[in-house]
């Protein structure tokens, strides 16, 4: 079976991903397996950074042997889903406390959801704007809008050219829910806590990852 590789930055437990995983891996012909090991990471095809918290201890944990490692797998061909914190750091930079530079591989930056909300946005809330894209298929609820998923977060992307927002959603301003270009992926809310729709992301991320997803 192939692997789905998690990248453990250090923050967030990864056991309910892993559940989550291991409930889809088998239709999808994966396993799914946690580590630190840059080794292992550049050379992987299938990877997972989630993350939960602030975006600077994840940040500087990724920093050195793992950032050159998860770049090298990409440039090799590798697939990356991240996942809140882990969505955020793909993103050129991250505007919590102070600005930090992110890793650029999406176009936008983090900032702040509008105090004319309560912050954190936490809970289920509705997804809109779902493109034509394989990592969102299925997740329609009717006309304009998706499932409800999970998300517990203060900041999200802005500045995101449209043709790379897959899934939008709205909490006090539209922020991409789910963002993506080429093989570089992923969602702010959580997947693993979003019940049917987020085994159904999931599914879809490892069916693309391993080749057996038609389209992009």
């Amino acid at each position: 079976m192939s692997r789905a590789l998690i990248v453990d930055l250090g923050v967030g437990n990864l056991g309910n991903l892993v559940r989550a995983l291991e409930r889809v891996g088998p239709a999808t012909g994966s396993t799914a397996e946690i580590t630190t090991d840059p080794a292992r990471v550049a050379a992987a095809t299938c990877l997972l950074l989630p993350g939960v918290g602030a975006f600077a201890p994840p940040r500087e944990a990724l920093r050195g042997p793992l950032e050159v490692a998860l770049r090298t797998a990409l440039d090799r061909g590798a697939f990356l889903l991240g996942i809140c914190v882990g969505f955020q750091l793909l993103f050129e930079a991250g505007e919590e406390f102070e600005t930090i530079d992110g890793l650029g591989l999406l176009p936008g930056r983090v900032t702040r959801l509008p105090g004319s909300v309560p912050v954190p946005h936490i809970g289920w809330n509705r997804l809109h704007g779902l493109a034509d894209h394989p990592l969102v298929s299925g997740l329609d609820a009717g006309p304009g809008w998706g499932e409800a998923v999970y998300f517990v977060h203060s900041f999200a992307p802005e500045g995101v050219p449209v043709e790379h927002r897959l899934a939008l959603c709205t909490h006090g301003r539209t922020f991409p829910a789910v963002a993506g270009r080429g093989r570089v992926m992923g969602t702010q809310f959580h997947p693993e806590r979003s019940g049917e729709a987020g085994l159904r992301l999931l599914s879809n991320y490892l069916e693309m990852a391993h080749g057996t997803a038609a389209g992009h």
